[in-house]
C-alpha cells in the first residue's frame, strides 16, 4: 500500500550466501532512488538477533515511485524492491470514516487497504464524470492567435495562472480571462488574442459533491472491496452486476453505479 508523505518507511533486506542461507556481510548498502532520480543511502543496521537480516528507516519527502537497491559483499548478494508515496492530500470522494462505515468495518486494522481502494474508486468515478475532488491541474497548450482555448478537465473552478513558455512571449492576467465552468473554454474578455506555447494552472472539481456521485462511489468501493477479498471468505463479485463490461474498465464498475453517475457523465470521447 502507498505510504503517506512524511511517513517513515521501514526498509528490510536479507543477505544470503549462494546456498540460500542467511549470512552476515562484510558490507551492506541500501540506495533509495527518489522519483526525481536523486538518491540517498541511509545507515543500515543488522538485526542483532538474526545474522543476515538488515533494516533501515527512511522518512519520505517526495510523492511518487521509489526504488530500493540492497547490495552486500562477502557474500555478494543483491535485492531490489519498490514502494510508493502518495500525495500529501490524495483525492478521495469518501472519507475514511464513510468508507469504513459503508463496508461495515468496525476495526481499523484494514484502514490501509480501505484507503487504497477508496482512492482507486475516486479515480474510477472521475473517469466518467471528470474531477470530483477539487484540486489544481497544470497543462500546456499550443495556441495560434485565438481568443479561446479549451482546458481538458471540467468542471473548472478557476484559472490561477497562465504562463508563456517562449522567451519574450506575452504574459496574460487571469483577471482578463473568462472561464466557462462546464466546457472548460477560456476566453479573453478584452478582445485580444492568446498566442504561443502557454501553461495553464487551474482548479477543477466540485465544491459540492452531488448525492448520485457519492452513491455511485459507495457502490464501486463495495464492489472492489468484496471482489478482491473473495478468496478470503467474501462473496466474489460482491453480488454486484457483472453482466456487461464497461469500455476502458472491463468488469470493474457495476452497471447500477454507472446509472447513478449518468446525469454527470462526460460527453463521448472526453476523459
Amino acid at each position: 500500500m502507498p505510504f503517506d508523505l512524511g511517513a517513515t518507511v521501514r526498509l528490510s533486506g536479507e543477505c544470503r550466501d549462494p546456498g540460500g542461507t542467511l549470512a552476515s556481510a562484510a558490507t551492506a548498502v541500501v540506495t533509495v532512488t527518489l522519483p526525481d532520480e536523486t538518491t540517498i543511502s541511509p545507515t543500515v543496521t543488522e538485526d542483532p538477533d538474526t545474522a543476515g537480516k538488515y533494516w533501515t528507516d527512511y522518512v519520505t519527502t517526495t510523492p511518487g515511485r521509489h526504488s530500493v537497491r540492497w547490495v552486500w559483499t562477502e557474500p555478494a548478494a543483491a535485492y531490489t524492491d519498490v514502494f510508493d508515496v502518495q500525495e500529501e492530500a490524495p483525492p478521495a470522494i469518501l472519507s475514511l470514516a464513510d468508507a469504513r462505515q459503508h463496508l461495515n468495518l468496525v476495526s481499523t486494522k484494514d484502514d490501509g487497504e480501505v484507503r487504497f481502494w477508496n482512492t482507486a474508486t475516486t479515480r474510477a468515478v472521475e473517469y466518467f464524470v471528470g474531477p470530483v475532488v477539487a484540486r489544481s491541474f497544470t497543462e500546456e497548450h499550443q495556441v495560434r492567435v485565438s481568443r479561446t482555448v479549451v482546458l481538458h478537465r471540467t468542471p473548472v473552478l478557476a484559472v490561477t495562472a497562465v504562463t508563456t513558455l517562449l522567451t519574450g512571449g506575452v504574459s496574460y492576467s487571469v483577471d482578463s480571462l473568462h472561464v466557462d465552468r462546464d466546457t472548460g473554454e477560456v476566453l479573453r474578455l478584452d478582445g485580444g488574442r492568446l498566442d504561443g506555447r502557454l501553461r495553464f494552472t487551474y482548479r477543477a472539481g466540485r465544491t459540492v459533491i452531488p448525492e448520485n456521485i457519492t452513491a455511485g462511489a459507495r457502490i464501486i468501493l463495495e464492489h472492489l472491496w468484496l471482489t478482491q477479498r473473495g478468496s478470503r471468505g467474501g462473496l466474489a463479485g460482491g453480488g454486484q452486476d457483472l453482466s456487461e463490461p464497461v469500455p476502458g474498465l472491463g468488469y470493474a464498475i457495476p452497471n447500477r453505479a454507472l446509472q447513478l453517475l449518468e446525469p454527470d457523465r462526460l460527453p463521448p470521447g472526453v476523459a
